[in-house]
């Protein structure tokens, strides 16, 4: 019997198939995970790789928040046909302080990786307020509401957001969080044109390579106090006072009333209202509770 005859055995022996497929999975799990312990790092470095700025990290979470990850991807495959077409294919170190990352490959729009150096300012506001009006064919919808709804340091909560993402891994300093307001406004406004206390020069020392401008473009107050988290801001308070343990109170009181003492016959008489004439139509008198016979 040859050895290639000698494994019909296996198929025959369920016991002995299933111990063999274990111990053939097991092995190649221990090849693949092992040498992770000894790895320090997965994520290779890459040149110019930083955390987020403050108004960077505002931003990206206006783009989780819209959804805009359902129809775009931001990760190009090494791929002739994507390198080509959106640039050097993505690195895992790119999106290391991403939480949530952005990676898939479901597109229903284009992968926006490195969409931003490839067209002007004027193009994504135009793009965002009308997507057809610079891509006919566009199904993306309108975002026009954006540029109504002004953001602020305050409103944002940005040195508080960057204090959690600092929990879970990324590398914020205690000057960074500290100096969050100033960095957020600085970038905006880097020359001081419109905030006296705005410093481009250190928000480039504190993120390095940084895009410093006015990105919207308008004359007025690049960011301004009141914004689209006002909501926001507003429930945050509704539930860290009073008000949110009434409704509790309230709740529970509910319950409580509803699974009294002595309301099972009530209970009983609710659940067969589906069945209580399924032998015969209800008469004159009907057999609801409490009619007379």
């Amino acid at each position: 019997m040859s050895i290639i005859d000698k494994h019909a055995v296996l198929e025959k022996n369920a016991t002995l198939l299933l111990v063999a497929s274990l111990l053939v999975v097991s092995i190649g799990g221990v090849v693949e995970i092992a040498p992770l312990f000894y790895l320090e790092n997965t994520i290779e470095d890459v040149e110019g790789v930083r955390p987020y700025s403050p108004l960077e990290l505002t931003g990206r979470d206006i783009y989780v928040r819209e959804g805009c990850y359902v129809c775009h991807s931001q990760m190009i495959r090494p791929m002739r046909d994507e390198v080509e077409r959106y640039g050097h294919y993505s690195l895992a170190a790119e999106s290391m302080y991403d939480h949530p990352f952005q990676w898939g490959s479901k597109r229903t729009g284009p992968d926006l990786a490195r969409v931003g150096g490839r067209y002007s300012d004027e193009w994504h506001v135009d793009h965002l307020m009308n997507p057809q009006s610079v891509v006919p064919e566009s199904v993306m919808p309108r975002y026009a509401f954006l540029m109504d709804n002004e953001i602020s340091p305050k409103s944002t909560h940005v040195d508080e957001l960057m204090a959690t993402h600092r929990f879970v891994g990324v590398p914020y300093s205690d000057e960074q969080i500290e100096a969050a307001h100033v960095d957020f406004i600085s970038q905006v406004d880097p020359w001081g044109d419109v905030y006296d206390d705005a410093d481009g020069d250190a928000l480039l020392e504190r993120y390095p390579g940084a895009q410093t401008r006015n990105f919207d473009g308008r004359p007025d107050q690049p960011v301004k106090e009141g914004s689209e988290m006002d909501t926001y801001s507003w429930m945050r308070e509704l539930a860290d006072s009073w008000v949110l343990l009434a409704l509790f109170v309230f709740f529970l009181s509910v319950v409580v009333w509803v699974f009294r003492p002595g309301s099972r016959p009530i209970h009983d008489d609710t659940a067969n209202i589906p069945f209580r004439h399924e032998d015969k139509p209800a008469g004159d008198g009907g057999d609801a509770p409490g009619a007379q016979s």
